[in-house]
């Protein structure tokens, strides 16, 4: 199916998500990049890859989809974990749910700035009748 494993962006973008060429505005980086902060990955590796928001963005926001994820049912849950990370106070990270029979996208999801200044984790589950992306 269309199951995915950990996406952690070392060898290039996860097969979770589409063709990152598509979404202007991430760059996939290190700590290492010369790029200023951030300068480590939520464990702490400077070398470890992560995507982040390129400070020559046209647009005040950028999107990431997926691939397009089977229905779930009560043997098929879909858990995703991920990590992140808001430095700007008015930043806003949204989780958004695409179902395959509607053009709109519902928000499951959402975070804002604050000076926390760390790393964070969360975990969304989702139940959809019908195909979708996220």
């Amino acid at each position: 199916g269309s199951s995915c494993e950990k996406c952690d962006f070392e060898t290039d973008v996860c097969k979770c998500l589409h063709e990152l060429n598509l979404q202007p505005g991430w760059i996939r980086r290190n700590g290492r990049s010369g790029m200023g902060p951030l300068y480590f990955d939520h464990n702490g590796n400077d070398s470890a890859y992560f995507l982040s928001l390129s400070f020559e963005m046209k647009s005040s926001s950028a999107t990431l989809r997926t691939n397009v994820f089977l229905p779930t049912d009560e043997h098929h849950l879909c858990q995703i974990t991920f990590h992140y990370w808001i430095s700007q106070m008015s930043g806003t990270l949204m989780v958004g749910l695409q179902k395959h029979s509607e053009d709109t996208v519902i928000k499951i999801w959402q975070a804002s700035g604050e000076l926390q200044n760390r790393w964070k984790a969360s975990t969304i589950t989702i139940n959809s009748t019908e195909k979708y992306e996220v």
